[in-house]
Order: C-alpha cells, then structure tokens, then sequence
C-alpha cells in the first residue's frame, strides 16, 4: 500500500530529541506541505501556550487538521505514521494476538514502560522489539540493552493503542504471576500437612486471586477480540490458549500446566460442573457480561487429553438469533424461497453444512420469527446452545437413554406446532420426525452433508424409504460460512473479472457489474484483511417434480437438473455473487465450498 506522506525530514527532525512536542510537530508538518500555514497558526492559537496532560499526537489528531494533498482530515493513525517516516523508524499496528504476553514483564516493569511511553511485543535470541510512540526520546534504549544482553529494535505505534496495550498485556502478566507465585507460596506453607497426607506440593486453587484474575481477563479478551471459541490446550511443557476469530484458529498466550488446571477447575466450578471428575467428558454452561455490560452465554465443553482436561468455550453472540435474513447473508432471491418455506403448515426441513457452518444460528433466528404467541414451538437439543424465553427446549440425556427419537416421541404428546429437533442421527430419530411432520407438525432438524441434495441420499442411507421423503421433505438449506472483507481496508481487485467468476461457477454465469475487493488489513482487522463472517447459502425446494425424481434408485442427475429449475442457486454461485459484491475473495469461497457435481 502506497505511503500516505513522503516527507522530507529537514535537519531540524534530525536534531530533535526528547519526547514531542505539538509545536515542533506542526512545524514539521508546515514545512512539508502537509498542512497550511493558516491551519498551522489557527491550532497554535487555539491551544495557546499551556501543554496538556494528552500525548501531542493525540491532542492534534483530533485539532481538526486537514491535509493539503487531499483535503482528508489528520487523525492520530495518520499522524503516528507520518512521525514514524520523519524518524526513519518502522511503523507498526500491535496486533495482540501475535505478541508474547507472557514476556513482557521480562525485559522492563509497568512503571518504566509508563514512563519511557515503551511495550516489548517481542523477545527473540537475540533482538528485543519494543513499540513507542516516541521516536525522538531514545535515551534508555542502552539502558534495557544493558538489562536483557540483547539487542532493540524500535517500531512506532499510536499512543492509544501503546497505552490501552500496556495496560492490558502487563495486567495479564502480572495475574500468571501472581497465580504462579501464589500456588508455590502456597504449597510451602502448607508443606508439613502435605508430608502428612503423602504429597509432595499443593497445586493451584480454583479460587486463588490470580487464577480468578486471569479467568476474567480472559473471558473480556475473548470478548472484545471477537472470538467464538476459547480452547484451554493442555502441553507437556506449557500450556495453549487459542481463540477461534472468523473460523481460524489463534495462539493467544501460554500457561504453566498448573495455571491452566486452576483455570479450568475455576471456570468448571462457575459452570457448576463436577470440578474433581476429570476422566470423562462433560458439559456445562455460564453467563456473563461483555465490556459494554451486555449478557454473554457460552457453553462449556471438557475431553481428558494425554496432559489434562482440555476445555472448550463456545461464545454466542447475543444479537445473532435477533438478525435478519440479510445480516445472516440472505440474497434477496433465497430469503424470500425461505420465507416460503418456512410458512408452511407440516413438513421436514433441513439444514446442512459440516459443525460451525452456523447451522444453528439459522434455526435459532428462524424459529424466533415463527415463534408467536400463537404457536408452541419446542426443541429437542444436544446440548441446548442457547436459552430461548419463546422456546420450550429439552436437551437429550444418553445416560438415560434419552435420546432424540425418545424426546420427539414426548414432545408429540406436548401438543406442538412447531418442532426442532437438533440433528437427526439414526434411522430411529428420522422415523419420528417423518411421523411428526405426517401428523401436521413443521418439524426443523440438522444434517451433516457437503450440499443441499445429498440430504436425500443421507436419509435413504438411514433406511428412510423414498416415498416417505418424497411426501415430507419440503425443504433442505445447504450453508457454509466465509469471511468478509474489512470496510475499513478492502481496496479494489482489478484482477478480478467477470470472466474469472464465471470460470469459478461453471456452467453457470454471472450478469451485470463486478465490483470485487481485495484484503489489505489494518488495526480495525488485526490486519488479517477480514472481519467478520457472512453465509453462503444454497436452498432446496421440493416441488412435485422433484417428488418424482425421489425414487428407492435415485436417479442424482435427474433431481440436481429439476432443483435447479426449482431455483437452487449452488454454494458456489452464492460465493460468487458474494465476490461480485466486494464482501469477500474467491479464496474465500474456494476454501469454504465444495463444486457443484
């Protein structure tokens, strides 16, 4: 990305030291042609002669400043990256998902990186990168180099970000710590009653004040990080966290071992699950509250692994049973075939798509529209993802056998209208549903298959007879998810071409204007070029013709060619009008759909 300035630092930048000054600044940026000499004395006039509490580059990005070149107003990214040139030094947006938290107490405390305005984000061998937001005041650079042995290497950063990460990695720092520390001040003290009871060393409480401060950090970085899942991985040696942002993985910190098992044991005990029982899976779920103070669910998940409980925490959002189609990434064309749909009396529908193809978000939002004070709508989950008010929900209990096909069979005495059942496993659980929707149910369930007709052959391979899919099956909604484009950084794609969409969809076409993006990545997107994600949708209806093709020996061929004059628009073709569009890539849409057979 082409450099917003090219400044040419004048001898007066070179001989500048010390921490900046706004005055200087806007001299610098007058004697580059950045700003007018009006613009430059109506801010020296405003803010007269008195210094303020606030960083220079804070206090003049929001002075209302306006470039010469382009007439763009000057915010503090603008300017930090400009200072960043002017002093030669690299300019960098922290991304802290890429930074070793874990080591930064190691190379300087809280209170000299507050006072040197510094923040080690990365601590190699050799070489010790450390971010500032002032370029020009390097005096203790040989101070830290004489303390760690290592070299420094300086980059540039905003003072916002410099100061909300300082805050944040050196808080989490210090709670490993203090959790470390208290669990061996701990074992020491108790040392004489633990040589009684035959042990060796007391580990980590649920309830010691590091162990709790860590869990709450996590869970708000977590939040504000928009993940949607957080994985405690226990290791040998340390310990994992990974986020799961926009469907791809992150290595956010590692733990001790016995840090991690404290934390699991705390979140366990919040989730008010059996925190001694570690030799089987279980599952469990809490509410808490996000930075802005709205309510948060997640649902918990614990496996034993060779080196410990490995838990698992499922984020859902709040506002997504609360969208509508277009924000879920409904076309106009598929929202109103859904609409259709799901306005019918009775009948099966389905919807397919491999786990986290947000399956179940669909169903929630969907069922929330239907969901009147007219209609008794009831679910059968395993778990229950999230609690409904308009829902009468149940959740299977296999060690009772109650499965599925068990808690369908009740719920038909429960006087339902509307019917979800989580996924349809066996042919036990399919043979309910059918009765359900036969008897004037609308029955909503799960499949896992790669598109919307395999359904078909899925349920045929479950011993469901063809007629009887024929007579129910009014629907299937095959989906995946896929990244979206950062508003804020995407930039046109000349490369991309109606011609190269077309070749992505064959043998079917696009019309019209291709506007296609291409990601770039800024602080906005953790500079991964995406934020978010959007679905990719592909909607089977079952007319009567295609009741027809529905045969004890299916004949695929046929069926795809009557779907497709049904309406069906194929994964494929949902991604392309998504790159057309300028949401997302066609990496994107390769990654995430299959080809249409």
């Amino acid at each position: 990305m082409k450099a917003p300035f090219a400044p040419k630092p004048p001898l007066k930048a070179a001989l500048h030291k010390g921490p900046l000054d706004w005055r200087v600044i806007l001299d610098w940026l007058r004697a580059d042609g950045i700003i007018s000499r009006e613009d430059s004395d109506r801010t020296a006039k405003r803010f007269g002669a008195g210094d303020s509490s606030q960083h220079s580059l804070v206090r003049l990005g929001g002075a209302g400043l306006v470039r010469l070149s382009d007439g763009k107003t000057l915010d503090i990214e603008n300017l930090t990256e400009w200072v960043a040139q002017r002093s030669g030094l690299p300019y960098l947006r922290i991304d802290p998902l890429k930074v070793d938290v874990g080591r930064v107490a190691e190379v300087m405390s809280i209170t000299y990186a507050e006072r040197r305005r510094a923040l080690p984000i990365q601590v190699g061998a050799r070489e010790v990168v450390v971010a500032t937001c002032e370029p020009f005041d390097v005096e203790w650079v040989s101070e830290i180099e004489a303390h760690t042995q290592k070299m420094l290497r300086l980059v540039v950063v905003s003072p916002i970000e410099l100061g909300r990460y300082t805050t944040e990695f050196y808080t989490l720092s210090t709670s490993v710590r203090s959790a470390v520390k208290s669990g061996e001040t701990s074992a020491l003290a108790s040392f004489e009653q633990l040589v009684e009871l035959g042990r060796t060393n007391r580990q980590l409480e649920a309830n010691d004040q590091g162990v709790v401060q860590v869990v709450d950090w996590l869970w708000q970085y977590a939040f504000d990080q928009r993940a949607s899942d957080i994985h405690l991985e226990p290791r040998r040696d340390l310990s994992l966290i990974r986020f799961r942002i926009d469907g791809v993985m992150h290595t956010v910190y590692q733990l001790p071992p016995g840090v991690m098992n404290a934390m699991v044991a705390r979140i366990k005990l919040l989730g008010r699950m059996d925190v001694i029982e570690r030799r089987r899976p279980q599952d469990g779920r809490i509410k808490t509250r996000d930075p802005r103070g709205n309510e948060i669910e997640m649902r918990l998940s614990t496996i034993p692994t060779a080196f410990g409980e490995k838990m698992v925490m499922r984020i859902f959002d709040p506002d997504a049973t609360i969208k509508p189609l277009e924000a879920l990434g409904f076309g106009k064309h598929d929202g109103q075939r859904w609409d259709g749909l799901v306005a019918k009396p009775n009948g099966i529908i389905l919807v397919t798509g491999p786990t986290g193809s947000g399956k179940t978000t669909t169903l929630y939002s969907t069922l929330r529209r239907l969901a009147t004070e007219e209609v008794n709508v009831c679910t059968v989950e395993d778990p229950i993802e999230m609690i409904q008010p308009a829902f009468n929900q149940t959740q299977v209990q296999t060690a009772l056998d109650f499965g599925f096909a068990e808690g369908l069979r009740s719920l038909m005495r429960q006087d339902p209208d509307i019917i979800m059942v989580g996924e349809i496993r066996d042919l036990a659980t399919a043979e309910m549903a059918i009765q359900a929707a036969l008897t004037g149910h609308l029955v909503f369930s799960t499949l896992h298959t790669n598109d919307s007709v395999s359904a078909v052959t899925r349920l045929m391979d479950l011993g469901v007879p063809a007629y009887l899919i024929g007579a129910t099956l009014e629907g299937v909604l095959a989906q995946r998810l896929v990244r979206t484009l950062c508003v804020s950084c995407k930039q046109p794609d000349e490369s991309i071409s109606v011609d190269m969409i077309n070749q992505l969809v064959k043998p079917w076409r696009i019309n019209g204007h291709v506007q296609a993006y291409k990601p770039i990545g800024c602080l906005e997107c953790r500079m991964t070029g995406y934020r978010g994600r959007a679905g990719l949708y592909e909607l089977l209806t079952v007319s009567e013709a295609a009741q027809a093709a529905i045969h004890p020996v299916l004949d695929m061929p046929r069926l795809r060619q009557q779907v497709i004059k049904d309406g069906l628009r194929p994964l494929r073709m949902a991604g392309a009008m998504k790159v057309a569009e300028g949401v997302t890539t066609i990496e994107e849409v390769l990654r995430t759909t299959p080809i249409w057979d």
